[in-house]
């Protein structure tokens, strides 16, 4: 199980999950380049529209990549096919809204 201080807007705070220090740093890293690109845009300010936005970016970004994937695979563009059955489609909604939870209370 690994930690990350995440430490983009005031104030910081720490999350733990099931994975290496080494990826969660990187990850940490990937993210904090989108943050740098929205900011030196100039369009926004407000922190919690930036990390909003930042959210939105990865998974548009995330969202073309697994269309790439199911289309090199001849299965076409549905999103539904991202996930293999409902229970995970279920789970990635509980622990994105765990997950935002968190950000907004430490925003707080």
């Amino acid at each position: 199980m690994g930690s990350l201080q995440i430490d983009v807007f005031d104030p910081s705070f720490v999350i733990q999950v099931n994975e290496s220090d080494e990826y969660l740093h990187k990850l940490l890293g990937y993210y904090k380049k989108i943050i740098e690109r929205i900011q030196n845009n100039g369009a926004l300010k407000n922190p919690l529209q930036i990390s909003s936005l930042a959210g939105i970016m990865l998974c548009d970004e995330l969202y073309k990549e697994k269309s790439k994937a199911q289309l090199a695979k001849g299965e076409g563009a549905d999103v539904s096919g991202i996930f293999a059955d409902e229970n995970e489609r279920n789970e990635a909604e509980r622990l994105t809204k765990m997950m935002i939870e968190k950000i907004e209370k430490a925003l707080q």
